[in-house]
């Protein structure tokens, strides 16, 4: 039986680890066996290594990932979109599946709060069989029910992981608090989220973006995708920042305001920037960062709508890479990959991300 060597998250704040773990030789129906090509590393996965989320370790970390397909279980022949797929296709896939069943699934139709809800280099313990279940690996065995997606030759993987999980979790934000059409929008934060954020911001009608964030590198990329304004907070204070918004905005606020930095801080920050009567996303704020004091009388003397959205569903995969395929947006998305790094570099990899290195770093596990 053969191998695959995974970089492996075995305790929180520790060094990954290089193991290696059987590959599957016969496939259940309905599974896939993949040979990853290219993993993202998201800011999530930092928030996993820093143990700001319970995951169960040891894990191999990553749920951003573009692979070839090396073997199909009986009965999978065709993709999300209902397309043939065969050995050697490119794919990516949604990162979590939900069981359709519970009360969130069927009743309530919000499939992200699923209480069953398993994903990719999050969920599964790399201890138990069939072991390969996240990105940071050389092959990746997807479960019967996942939502696999053929790319098209003109897509590259550097466009699709590029965008990540920051595109489809935009997406499913921007749904759940709509930019309409000439709006201003302030967004909070410029790492791959918050460009994500923009671009979604631009392609549903903003009249106007402005963004909050830095270094100047990002703010540089946040111009490339659009951006009117860019505010860098290494050198403004809060009220700074507060001024400006209100300068750009003709003293109002912002029709919406997205939040997409991570830090809970931003969230008092952000919630002054909206107009009355405007919106304030939530976004940045997946993991357990800690707690805040904010005065809830700014959402009752603003008439704040306030809302929050949590991961994807298939949909906005489907979404997302629909958009990658308008303008040029695939070829801005791929030119956020500033840094690869082979399996064995995984540790730099995380660190350099960390530390807001990087644009977007992505591990290639065969190069």
């Amino acid at each position: 039986m053969s191998t695959a060597k995974a970089a492996v998250l075995v305790g929180y704040n520790q060094p990954l680890e290089i193991r290696e773990y059987p590959i599957q030789t016969a496939l259940s129906p309905g599974e896939a066996l993949i040979r990853v090509e290219m993993a993202g590393i998201c800011g999530t996965d930092v928030h996993l290594w820093k143990g700001e989320l319970p995951v169960p370790l040891p894990v191999i970390l990553g749920h951003e990932s573009v692979g070839v397909i090396e073997r199909l279980g009986e009965g999978l022949i065709r993709d999300w979109r209902g397309q043939p797929v065969s050995v050697g296709d490119r794919v990516t896939w949604a990162s979590s599946i939900v069981c359709g069943e519970c009360f969130y699934c069927r009743v309530k139709r919000q499939p992200t709060r699923c209480i069953a809800r398993k994903a990719y280099g999050i969920s599964y313990s790399a201890n138990d069989a069939p072991h390969l279940r996240g990105g940071y690996a050389e092959r990746i065995l997807l479960r019967a029910g996942s939502s696999i997606f053929r790319l098209p030759d003109s897509l590259p993987a550097a466009a699709v992981v590029g965008a990540g999980c920051a595109l489809t979790t935009a997406i499913h934000g921007i749904e759940r608090c709509p930019v309409e059409w000439g709006d201003t929008v302030v967004v909070q934060g410029t790492g791959p989220v918050g460009l994500a954020s923009l671009a979604v911001a631009r392609q549903s009608g903003a009249s106007r973006i402005i963004v909050i964030g830095g270094p100047p590198h990002r703010l540089e990329l946040a111009h490339r995708f659009g951006a009117d304004v860019a505010i860098d907070f290494s050198n403004t204070t809060i009220e700074d920042r507060r001024k400006q918004v209100m300068a750009e905005t003709g003293g109002y606020g912002a029709d919406v305001v997205i939040e997409a930095v991570g830090i809970p801080a931003a969230v008092n920050e952000g919630i002054e920037l909206p107009r009355d009567g405007g919106k304030f996303l939530v976004l940045g704020q997946y993991a357990n960062a800690g707690n805040i004091e904010f005065n809830p009388h700014i959402i009752t003397r603003k008439q704040l709508e306030v809302r929050g959205s949590w991961g994807f569903e298939p949909r906005h995969v489907d979404a997302a890479l629909r958009l990658l395929e308008l303008g040029n947006w695939a070829e801005l998305f791929a030119g956020q990959i500033t840094h690869r790094f082979s399996l064995q570099e995984a540790n730099v990899a995380l660190d350099t991300v960390k530390r807001w290195q990087s644009g977007k770093a992505v591990i290639t596990p065969h190069a």
